[in-house]
């Protein structure tokens, strides 16, 4: 059996997440975050202690990671480190920095490429990331890529934060995107960069109702072809 498979690239605090998981239920497909992956070694490096943008410590950490991903009832993806369920503390604000920096490291990508790539050879899936498109699954059915103003982006972020309770400022959220943005950009390995033939959706004037249809009629346009 052939299973269908919808690829959503962009930078950081685009929605894709939200808007991803939504577009799944909508079509029943199974929705892949491919950021909690990452965020779960980037968590298991953090507890660790070592120098996320240092090869020489993370790589090491690889070789004992046990990393599960799971579906609750309620068709959630649940990620676990260790056994532990770690899918609120890989949302952690300090988590996505240390994500961006050893997601820039070759053995890490490798390490999941498969896990990732397993998931799309199983299920029909709408699956999420900055370089899905273009290396995890290059073939899929439907790609695309989903944007929005830095500005625009932070104060979504801002809002989800203060949502879980932690403190933030916009000036600081909107310096993280940015940062976020040019080392996802500029890494070696996978930058974040849109695929020659993945569709376009810039969400900033645009509210989740809204760029939801816009992604549902990029997708129908897509499969019906």
């Amino acid at each position: 059996m052939n299973h269908r498979s919808i690829a959503i690239d962009g930078p950081a605090g685009a929605g894709k997440s939200t808007l991803a998981r939504k577009l799944a239920e909508k079509l029943g497909f199974l929705y892949v975050d491919t950021g909690a992956i990452y965020r779960t070694v980037a968590l298991a490096v953090l507890r660790a202690g070592v120098d996320p943008a240092d090869e020489s410590q993370v790589i090491p950490l690889l070789k004992g990671l046990d990393i599960r991903m799971a579906y609750g009832e309620d068709g959630m993806q649940r990620m676990y480190l260790s056994g532990e369920e770690v899918s609120q503390a890989i949302r952690e604000h300090q988590v996505s920095g240390v994500a961006s920096k050893t997601s820039a490291i070759p053995a890490v990508r490798d390490f999941l490429l498969d896990f990732q790539r397993r998931q799309a050879r199983e299920h029909d899936i709408v699956m999420d990331g900055r370089d899905i498109g273009t290396v995890v699954l290059p073939q899929a059915d439907v790609k695309i890529f989903l944007t929005a103003a830095p500005e625009a982006r932070a104060r979504r972020r801002l809002l989800e934060l203060e949502e879980r309770g932690q403190e933030a400022d916009f000036d600081t959220v909107l310096r993280d995107i940015k940062e976020r943005d040019y080392q996802d950009e500029h890494r070696p390995v996978a930058p974040l960069k849109r695929a020659e033939d993945a569709a376009l959706l810039d969400t900033t004037q645009l509210n989740l109702e809204q760029s939801l249809m816009g992604l549902l009629a990029l997708v129908k346009e897509k499969i019906a072809q």
